[in-house]
């Protein structure tokens, strides 16, 4: 497509393994890697996410290679991490952010996606920390994410966006201020997810608004209404919420994706726009259908 085509090529659409049910390296419920490739073509991307390191081939030569062979492109890979601890966060979390990022570099795409950590456990519901950080903790997890920015940058070329999520301790409006006010915005950015962020009440088109220059990144869903309050009203886990199905098939649910996109337009920079529905564990014959309809969606909204 060109400039003449009426969208909007500062922002990139793509898709990830997410909405194809991958939340895991292996799983025999998750379809194998050459499907998701095929379909994610076929459904109209041009650029993924890696998904969870292992499940597509890590050897940069064949992955390039794979994803060459159907007209995709790798703009970035997400993964968990756990700085709020201090020393033995950075510990474990740094060799796997080192490892993710090289695969990432090696294969042309641009930034690496960090989360933090669950404060409960998504398939028990059970808390395994305290869901509100200490001041101490709240210092190690903006200095320690300022230093890995800074190493990502310096080592492999790629920014870094921490992605707020559901059940995390950065997961509404005041986190989200508050990590963005205490970290530095030459090296860290936000991945904003619309959808998380719509599950714990905040309003994406707001924060492009106000604090766009902090985000460089976005993922797409929605999550829907009816059944979020129904989760919230049971306490049910978060892994129970997805099989659920509280997040739906754009445009169904909330936030209206329209509106978000224009307000990300506004901001005129260079930005990804991923499609991250989460349909673990799903058949095999879903998730294609829902990509299919959700590019279409997205084209028809300017991008």
């Amino acid at each position: 497509m060109s400039p003449s085509d009426g969208l909007d090529h500062r922002i990139q659409v793509g898709s990830s393994p997410d909405s194809w049910g991958v939340w895991y390296a292996n799983d025999p419920r998750q379809v194998p890697w050459p499907r998701f490739l095929d379909e994610v073509a076929r459904a109209g991307f041009e650029w993924i996410e890696l998904g969870p390191y292992g499940y597509l081939p890590t050897d940069p030569t064949r992955l390039a290679g794979e994803t060459a062979l159907r007209g995709l492109r790798v703009a970035a890979a997400t993964l968990s991490t756990s700085l709020h601890r201090g020393h033995s966060g950075w510990q474990e979390s740094w060799p796997r952010v080192a490892m993710t990022a090289a695969l990432v570099r090696a294969v042309g795409g641009s930034c690496i996606v960090i989360m933090p950590g669950y404060w409960r456990d998504p398939w028990t519901g059970e808390s395994t920390e305290e869901p509100h950080l200490t001041a101490a903790q709240w210092r190690d997890l903006t200095v320690l994410t300022n230093r890995l920015a800074r190493q990502v940058r310096d080592s492999f070329g790629l920014r870094v966006m921490l992605h707020p999520h559901v059940y995390t301790h950065i997961d509404d409006e005041p986190a989200v201020t508050r990590f963005l006010d205490a970290t530095d915005p030459d090296l860290v950015s936000l991945c904003l997810d619309v959808g998380h962020y719509a599950y714990c009440g905040g309003d994406s088109v707001k924060l492009l608004d106000t604090c766009g220059e902090r985000v460089g990144h976005l993922h797409l869903k929605q999550v829907d209404p009816a059944v979020l309050a129904d989760v919230v009203a049971k306490d049910e886990p978060f892994a129970t919420a997805v099989a659920r199905g509280v997040w739906c098939e754009p445009p169904n649910g909330l936030p209206a994706l329209e509106p978000v996109l224009a307000a990300a337009r506004r901001l005129d920079t260079d930005m990804f726009a991923i499609v991250e529905h989460d349909l673990y564990p799903c058949p095999a014959d879903k998730p294609f259908p829902i990509a299919e309809r959700t590019r279409r969606l997205l084209r028809s909204y300017g991008v």
